[in-house]
């Protein structure tokens, strides 16, 4: 990826109009994306950890109900996300996407150093998992706002016809974050034993993340701004006041993340569910991860690419559909023939789908609202998406597993949420021909 100039800007002035106009260098993607991969890399390591976790904060006499307090507390982070996506979005709307990504990473950090030095339930009892469930608070109240002014920030630096290429770095980056969580976790499940992985081992991804921040919060420092205003004269509308002009894009945006949002953790889910479920080693279960990383990577880079050809609509459509049509069937197989390979089939298949439509859509979303409440609109339907959604999937995964005795209920979880998702896609407006963006 080459230098990139700002667009033009003949009717609108930036706040900083010598940083606008500057090149804006790789590094500046970079940057732009490592809130959202330090996220995904936290969030993956708790997932496919999850087990250990439970037993280090939530200790119960049966260990499925271990298992549930842990992704219930996962979930908990979710619970603060539509606070921060309402609050960080509308400062990134109104102070500029820099100062909001500025401080979406400095609140990342509370919640890492929660997850990696608060001591354990035998150590200080009670205080131990009321800590984790502070910092997780905190850590979701940064991430609701995350994506929203990081994503605008991407479209907003495009090269004319390349926003779709330059969002899609949003979720490709999750995927290389899932790589990242997926390496680490093998390498310490084959170094250490599982009382050494219990006692201290989980904790490490966790360091490593912490110590990636600094570098992060030093390249956002550096970041040009992207935020223009208008040049007429009068005062600059509230964004939180504005926003409700712009309700019907929102309530698509969220039928649409409900499909994305599902059939991604259900990914995520897989290393838990390979052990839980289908009895498969720490090992091969945390192989998913990588598998994971990889197809959502190329997917939705892949799926950022054809929407600057072909639209944003016919690729989230055709990508959800296909998941529509094979997800059972992929469950089933994996089911009936539980192996590394068909484990690696089923959530390849899950991942490369879910990025091919989801990067699309994330550029679709901020695509269809004006520039003064842009993040604030993603914001809104990412963080309440998500919270919704995201917060509660591997919860209700795990109840409908046992509920049911269907080892499939996750796929059917995803039949049903992609069926919206199909349905808010048609009723969304194309945004892939504009030439330029809302102002």
């Amino acid at each position: 990826m080459g230098d990139v100039a700002l667009p033009p800007t003949s009717q609108r002035v930036s706040n900083n109009s010598t940083a606008a106009k500057s090149k804006v260098h790789p590094r500046v993607v970079a940057a732009t994306v490592a809130g959202n991969a330090l996220e995904f890399f936290d969030f993956t390591t708790y997932a496919f950890f999850a087990v250990y976790i439970g037993q280090t904060f939530f200790p119960a006499d049966e260990p499925l109900v271990t298992v549930m307090l842990s992704v219930a507390v996962f979930g908990v982070g979710f619970i603060t996300r539509p606070l921060g996506g309402l609050l960080i979005g509308s400062f990134a709307d109104r102070a500029g996407r820099k100062p909001a990504m500025l401080l979406t990473i400095a609140l990342i950090t509370i919640g890492t150093i929660g997850m990696a030095l608060t001591p354990s339930y035998a150590s200080i009892g009670l205080a131990a998992p009321i800590i984790v469930i502070v910092c997780r608070l905190v850590q979701g109240l940064a991430l609701g706002g995350e994506v929203g002014p990081s994503t605008t920030y991407l479209i907003e630096i495009a090269p004319q016809g390349r926003r779709g290429l330059y969002g899609s770095w949003q979720l490709a980056s999750q995927g290389i974050a899932s790589m990242a969580a997926g390496v680490v976790g093998i390498v310490l499940t084959l170094a250490l034993s599982k009382e050494q992985m219990l006692a201290w081992g989980w904790r490490i991804p966790f360091l490593l993340g912490l110590a990636l921040i600094p570098i992060a919060f030093f390249l956002r420092r550096h970041m040009p701004e992207s935020l223009e205003h208008p040049t007429h004269s009068g005062p600059i509308k509230s964004p939180l006041v504005d926003i409700r002009h712009h309700l019907r894009p929102i309530m698509l945006a969220l039928m649409v993340i409900l499909g994305v949002t599902i059939s991604t953790y259900a990914a995520i889910y897989m290393t838990t569910y390979a052990v839980t479920t289908l009895k498969l080693s720490a090992t091969i279960a945390m192989s998913a991860t990588i598998v994971f990383g990889v197809a959502t990577w190329a997917g939705a880079l892949l799926g950022g690419w054809l929407s600057d050809l072909y639209g944003r609509k016919p690729v989230m459509l055709w990508a959800r559909v296909a998941l529509f049509v094979l997800v059972y069937p992929a469950y089933m197989l994996l089911i009936e023939h539980t192996s590394f390979a068909t484990l690696a089939l089923a959530t390849a298949l899950l991942a490369l789908l879910t990025g091919i439509g989801g990067a699309p859509m994330l550029v679709a979303i901020p695509e269809l609202f004006p520039g003064h409440v842009r993040a604030l609109g993603l914001s809104i339907a990412y963080a309440f998406g998500v919270a919704l959604f995201g917060g509660t999937a591997q919860l209700v995964i795990t109840w409908l597993i046992k509920v049911t005795g269907n080892p499939a209920a996750p796929a059917l979880y995803v039949l049903i949420t992609s069926l919206i998702a199909i349905v808010g896609i048609l009723l969304m407006r194309e945004t892939g021909g504009d030439k330029e963006l809302q102002k």
